[in-house]
């Protein structure tokens, strides 16, 4: 039998290949998203641009207002001599009225200046502190002669002995005076024997006998009201006023006498300079805060000059109509003012975003609800001060003036813009910043660890405190920074419920009891606001606008990087826990 061949298969032909038509390339580009991806990023670096350029050119102006700068002496036709700092420069064209103004000698020298430049002209502003005109812009094209001179000096003077002599004064140093006698005489020897004279001079407080003698005479009133004024506790407090006065009366001819020694003693020694126009000065060592022969330091005395500004600028109170000295107190009430907004505002949005999220059902009231709080964020802050200033200092603080401080009255206590008002008006202001951002960071906790705790027996609080609120804690967080950073940088409302443009005291002292909620107090966002529009001289108040702004930038940032770190430890503590 013989083997049947096995057919082979006939090769299947193998079907012809599909030409792929290639998409239009731009189409191609578009169905992948890119034109929106380069948007977007296109975006993102624009705004990091601005924020950065903007921050940058605070950080620039700010830092370089104490950088001590050369001194020039300008020559001009006419005799005229200015001796100053260079603040500033710019290019303008003089109009054929300025040129008119000119006298012939000044036109003749002006002249071929202005043709070799085709008309245009460099002009410098000049600080000269020791004019009528602080501040005097000089055409290079009037200037004859320029030097700097090697013993120019920059003094830095407050008004204490001489009420009319402040600010800056720029002139050459002459001679050294003790009791009206030449002790020193010519620039280096002067300045030598200026350096070690001892002339920190301490002040003496006598507020606090003022104050001693305010409280019994409040007593006495205190007792009159409550007791009548023929009772014996009335009586009683009268003689305690008596004693308080007749003890104080010593020690106010004491102190009296020390400052009228201490004044006697700053009058014996004087420093005399010569100005640019060649006439004589003669300064009180104790009304010189500062002096430096601008044109002969090294980069380490620059250095040291650009650091001791800053010590004083951090640590010393405002003077000459706040365009001098320091802002501490407007650096304390700042951070103080957050501090207790932050603690005011943030239980509070918490625990109306866990009624709103945890307990309260939905329906048309909590729906009214968050439409209210989103629209409340958008509410001008103005408008939030004209409610403090109604509410909280008329009628709440005018409540508790009348039940409890009614001695002092007509003057308010509570009654006016204070401490506690502006914080409770920022709580406000901030509240849906904090509700908003809880609410979400409640949202994100997952149902199953909510019932999962309700499995294991707990109660609806006791899942909220030991599962909902830790994990929901860093997004709580979130919204506490936001309310900082918003909080610490509004000036709008507190120009009515208790920000003020000078306050020699501070809200939190060693004086019982510590916190004073009913004081004034000094912020830095009202204080660059005075600076920059209620300031007699705009000039020299501009450099410490910026270097204010740039201060308040570094203090949100600490109160916010405090915070972050806080909210990070907080996110690594629960991280584990999330299924």
């Amino acid at each position: 039998m013989s083997a049947t061949p096995i057919p082979t298969p006939s090769p299947v032909p193998s079907p012809r290949p599909q030409l792929r038509r290639v998409a239009d390339p731009q189409q191609a580009v578009r169905a992948r998203g890119e034109p929106m991806l380069w948007l977007c990023g296109g975006a993102l670096a624009m705004c990091l641009l601005m924020v950065t350029g903007l921050l940058a050119f605070v950080a620039m102006q700010g830092l370089a207002t104490f950088w001590p700068a050369p001194v020039v002496e300008l020559r001009l036709p006419g005799g005229t001599v200015r001796l100053g700092e260079v603040t500033r420069s710019s290019t303008f064209v003089p109009s054929d009225a300025q040129l008119a103004q000119l006298s012939p000698a000044e036109r003749e020298h002006a002249q071929p200046i202005l043709n070799a430049h085709d008309g245009e002209a460099e002009r410098r502003l000049i600080r000269t502190g020791n004019t009528g005109d602080h501040f005097f812009w000089v055409p290079d094209y009037l200037v004859t002669a320029e030097r700097r001179p090697e013993w120019a000096m920059v003094v830095e003077r407050e008004a204490s002995l001489d009420r009319e002599a402040w600010g800056r004064f720029y002139g050459y140093p002459d001679a050294l005076l003790v009791d009206g006698a030449v002790v020193a005489e010519g620039p280096a020897a002067t300045l030598e024997r200026f350096q070690r004279v001892d002339h920190a001079v301490g002040e003496h407080e006598i507020g606090r006998l003022s104050d001693r003698e305010e409280d019994a005479r409040l007593a006495a009133r205190r007792a009159a009201l409550d007791h009548g004024a023929d009772s014996s506790e009335h009586r009683a407090a009268e003689a305690e006023v008596l004693r308080v006065q007749t003890a104080n009366a010593d020690e106010h001819a004491a102190h009296n006498e020390e400052l009228a020694r201490l004044e006697a003693e700053n009058r014996r020694y004087q420093v005399r300079f010569a100005t640019a126009n060649g006439g004589h000065v003669d300064l009180f060592v104790a009304d010189i805060v500062r002096a430096y022969p601008a044109n002969r330091l090294s980069f380490a005395d620059r250095l040291a000059v650009f650091w001791d500004r800053w010590v004083e600028f951090l640590t010393e109170q405002p003077r000459e109509s706040n365009q001098e000295g320091g802002v501490w107190p407007a650096i304390f009430g700042t951070v103080l003012m957050t501090l207790i907004m932050s603690i005011l505002v943030v239980p509070l949005g918490v625990l109306a975003a866990l009624y709103i999220r945890e307990y309260a059902k939905a329906g048309l009231v909590i729906s009214a609800v968050r439409i209210a709080v989103n629209n409340l964020a958008g509410v001008p802050s103005i408008v939030f001060g004209v409610f403090g200033l109604g509410f909280f200092c008329y009628i709440v603080g005018g409540s508790i003036d009348a039940l409890f401080y009614p001695e002092r009255l007509p003057s308010p206590t509570f009654g006016k813009g204070a401490l506690v008002w502006a914080s409770l008006t920022l709580a406000l202001l901030t509240l849906p910043v904090v509700i908003v951002a809880t609410e979400e960071a409640l949202a994100a906790v997952p149902s199953s660890m909510r019932e999962g705790s309700y499995a294991c027996g707990a109660s609806k609080w006791q899942t909220i405190r030991r599962i909902v609120l830790p994990r929901a804690m860093p997004g709580i967080m979130t919204g506490a920074i936001l309310a900082m950073a918003r909080g610490a940088g509004e000036v709008a409302p507190l120009m009515l419920v208790g920000a003020a443009k000078w306050v020699p005291e501070l809200p939190l002292d060693g004086q019982a009891p510590y916190l004073h909620p009913s004081r004034s107090f000094m912020h830095l966002g009202f204080h660059i606001y005075d600076l920059g529009f209620q300031s007699q001289n705009s000039e020299a108040a501009k450099p410490m606008v910026f270097t204010t702004t740039l201060l308040l930038i570094g203090v949100i940032t600490i109160l916010n990087v405090a915070a972050v770190w806080l909210r990070s430890r907080l996110r690594r503590k629960f991280v584990a826990a999330q299924f």
